[in-house]
């Protein structure tokens, strides 16, 4: 199968703007993203898909290959679906699974790529997956940049909420609350269903694009990953990452080969 990434990234956050060119140790968090992506095994191409010249210009100048897209995108799975339409009709490429991967998620492993794709690799009728993590704190749970999933019994989203779900208002015992980690394969013909298919409510109300997809009754299978990563939505996390990585073995290899 012909498996690619796509990483869509812009400069207009409302709560960060500018992110993806802020350095953390000396490199740009778009660039971490971007060599740690191409690491994993199950891509054969990684590419970012932006808005803004400053983010082409950087990809390019790193040897990726940076995909302009149009500023109107609310969500990143539509910037990821008009990259990944140029990359099919005027880059000639087969593909049969792209992954979308966040350009704030300095932190993300190879490994955790080959994860979540596998379920759609081994299981014709698993068509879109989705990481997701254990919630370490009490404000994690709690934090509204951290998305939240409850699952069915065989792992199978419910819903996605910036809320802390499950609730423990009349529950006074330990609850296993997960996070979503925005590692999202799809199936082709389902990233192209995703973009034919209206907005709903609850997807708005949430700010989550996977509530889309569950709105619509397709399924989203999600897959537990034992690492623990920090998206970047505030200066406050930029500095946090910057220290993590610090003792990283990775960052250390792609760093050290990139100077």
């Amino acid at each position: 199968m012909n498996i690619i990434g796509i990483i869509p990234a812009r400069m207009e956050s409302s709560r960060f703007p500018g992110k993806p060119l802020k350095k953390i140790l000396g490199m740009p968090m778009i660039g971490h993203v971007f060599h740690r992506c191409q690491m994993s095994k199950a891509l054969d191409a990684v590419y970012v898909a932006t808005c803004n010249k400053e983010i082409y210009d950087y990809i390019e100048s790193i040897g990726g290959i940076p995909i302009m897209t149009s500023k109107g995108h609310e969500r990143a799975s539509d910037r990821t679906f008009e990259a990944m339409r140029y990359i099919i009709t005027h880059l000639n490429k087969k593909v049969d699974i792209v992954v979308m991967l966040q350009g704030d998620e300095p932190m993300i492993f190879p490994d955790m790529v080959d994860a979540a794709v596998e379920p759609l690799i081994k299981d014709p009728d698993i068509h879109i997956s989705n990481l997701m993590t254990k919630v370490r704190s009490n404000e994690e749970w709690k934090d509204p940049n951290e998305v939240k999933v409850v699952t069915d019994n065989n792992k199978f989203a419910l819903y996605f909420s910036r809320e802390p779900i499950p609730s423990n208002k009349k529950y006074d015992k330990e609850i296993s609350a997960f996070k979503q980690v925005c590692v999202i394969p799809f199936k082709v013909e389902y990233l192209k269903k995703y973009n034919q298919l209206s907005p709903t409510s609850l997807e708005i109300i949430e700010s989550v694009d996977m509530n889309r997809f569950l709105e619509h009754g397709y399924s989203i299978k999600m897959v537990e990953t034992e690492h623990h990563t920090l998206a970047v939505d505030t200066p406050d996390d930029l500095k946090n990452v910057e220290r993590k990585l610090l003792n990283d073995t990775l960052n250390k290899v792609y760093n050290n080969f990139v100077k």
